[in-house]
């Protein structure tokens, strides 16, 4: 319980399936209505896919926990319909300051340029990310929403999955074609499968102290320090959330005591020796943890069990990969089940949604591994050389990279995927097969716009161009799940399309755009292909290459 948010409570309603025999089918179910489930339930409902999603308890999380969402989760939100609404909340910054000791020694800038509609990070509570989703959520007949619905007893059958729920009017089946597993980084139900989690143990301990505080004398950024001045021989983070609460992170060492630390005026006597005893603060919600960085090894179990989020990867809190990248997680997933669900591509492209994250997950989990090692030398030799690295940062550019205080969340390029089309032009490695569409201001009818907006859900083929390129589309036939946007020039053809005016360049830029250049990107806004000339058979290729049509059942490319 804080003070600054109530905890809104969700009813129970009986569901008619509780009454049904034999037990319901459904296409997905989803377990656990974290920030993992909920964006799967949002996702698969904009394309069209029903589901049902299952939570234990009847309201969000409790605590702020994750509190740092960066522009690519917010573009992401912003395409589910509640990323303004998050942003206007949200505390955003770009600017992260660091110390040594009592010395600033660099600043960063985390998105130097203009041009994008999302800041580079917003801090936001996570009870406040979860109630905007859970809002949205009612918004689409296609999300059955069950609160106090606890699942267990999953047996997993060649064509279908089972489970029972738990709920208070009594226990009953269900079964589904896809279970998807977002259960939290104790996952009840990877334990009951007797599944795995591989990785490292921090032996370290960190304080989260979320406080309410009346002064507004620090500024809106991110503030790390190592070897801080008032907690000396360990780091310190400090942030802004919304409703003056801020989040004080400071390591603690193996040593200290759990309960010990949690005490009220052991806690406050730290906080004083940071802000300066006048002042004046209340604390909102603590917790000391240890972190460790994980994964399953497979996020697929036999087909039909999708593991996501933190009951499939975990990492440190530092460098904000945990909520972020999971929700990247589960973009990557939804556009392919959907079109397995439908038919439209073979089971083999699910195999994709695990070596693809697979990537993502093991980008993140090096990120955070190494931030934790110079976070917390684990030798003197690495200890000397952090000290020295930050000594020297204060005066030399080049020390500066070095300095690991949390590699802040990015997008994953798919490199290597093989629903890419691998270049065949001359283009820049900017904007390549793999990569997130850079978002950009447009016209759209003489009305301001932003790229972003007119991509994802589908398969989208972007022309530059003009008259050449019209008549190239002409003889384009409908193909289903494609939709055109032209780059400066109107074109009536069978494809479903938008004209957008890149007036301010800024597209030009980043897409190395000339007349002819042309791109192919996926329902989760990443690109697939792209070419200097349009070609209708070089597109259809491409298209079936990215739904896995060249796949093995095994995931291997043909």
């Amino acid at each position: 319980m804080v003070s600054t948010y109530t905890n809104p409570e969700y009813p129970f309603v009986r569901s008619p399936d509780q009454d049904a025999s034999p037990a319901a089918h459904h296409p997905v179910i989803i377990i656990g209505a974290g920030p993992s489930g909920l964006s799967a339930a949002l996702d698969l409902a904009l394309q069209g896919v029903a589901t049902v999603l299952l939570d234990e308890s009847n309201t969000v999380s409790y605590g702020s926990r994750a509190i740092c969402f960066a522009k690519r989760t917010l573009e992401i939100m912003d395409r589910y319909g509640c990323g303004d609404r998050m942003v206007e909340k949200g505390v955003t910054w770009k600017i992260g300051k660091v110390f040594f000791r009592d010395q600033q020694i660099y600043e960063f800038n985390l998105l130097p340029e203009d041009g994008h509609k999302m800041p580079a990070f917003i801090n936001l509570q996570q009870y406040y990310f979860e109630e905007y989703m859970v809002e949205r959520c009612a918004d689409f007949a296609h999300i059955d929403l069950r609160w106090l619905s606890k699942a267990g007893d999953v047996q997993v059958y060649p064509d279908r999955v089972a489970l029972t729920v738990t709920t208070p009017a009594g226990d009953y089946p269900l079964s589904c074609d896809y279970l998807l597993v977002a259960d939290g980084a104790g996952s009840p139900i990877r334990e009951s499968l007797g599944l795995e989690m591989t990785g490292q143990v921090f032996y370290d301990r960190f304080l989260i102290a979320d406080i309410v505080m009346k002064s507004q004398d620090f500024p809106t950024e991110r503030r790390y320090w190592f070897d801080a001045p008032f907690h000396r021989n360990h780091s310190v983070l400090l942030h802004k959330q919304p409703d003056n609460v801020w989040r004080i992170d400071m390591q603690l060492g193996w040593d200290a005591d759990p309960e010990q630390e949690s005490q009220p005026e052991k806690v406050i006597a730290r906080i004083k020796a940071m802000l300066g005893e006048d002042v004046e603060f209340e604390p909102e919600w603590l917790s000391v943890y240890t972190f460790r960085c994980r994964r399953m090894r497979d996020f697929i179990y036999r087909d039909r069990v999708l593991f996501m989020g933190d009951a499939a990867h975990q990492v440190s809190p530092f460098g904000a990969r945990g909520a972020n990248g999971a929700v990247q997680s589960v973009e990557n997933l939804c556009w392919k089940l959907k079109r397995v669900l439908s038919g439209e591509a073979p089971p083999a492209l699910l195999v994709t949604y695990n070596l693809e994250r697979s990537h993502g997950a093991d980008e993140n989990l090096l990120n955070s591994t190494r931030t934790a090692d110079f976070i917390t030398p684990k030798n003197h030799i690495s200890h000397v050389f952090r000290d020295e690295v930050l000594r020297l940062a204060a005066d030399h550019p080049f020390a500066r990279p070095l300095i690991n205080s949390g590699r802040l969340s990015c997008p994953c390029t798919l490199d290597g995927s093989p629903l890419n089309t691998p270049d065949a032009d001359d283009f820049r490695p900017q904007m390549r097969p793999g990569a997130v569409c850079r978002d950009a201001p447009v016209l759209t009818d003489g009305r301001p716009d932003w790229l972003l907006r007119h991509l994802g859900n589908r398969f989208t083929l972007m022309v530059c161009g003009g008259e050449a390129e019209r008549r190239a589309l002409a003889s384009f036939p409908a193909i289903a799940d494609l939709q055109l946007l032209t780059i400066g020039f109107d074109c009536h053809c069978a494809l479903p399309g938008t004209r957008i005016d890149d007036v301010r360049r800024f597209m030009q830029s980043a897409y190395q755009l000339r007349p002819g250049t042309c791109y192919l990107i996926r329902p989760d806004q990443h690109v697939c292909a792209r070419w200097r000339r349009l070609d209708l058979a070089s597109v259809s290729t491409a298209m079936a290459r990215a739904l896995g049509r060249s796949l093995h059942s095994h995931g291997a490319a043909a």
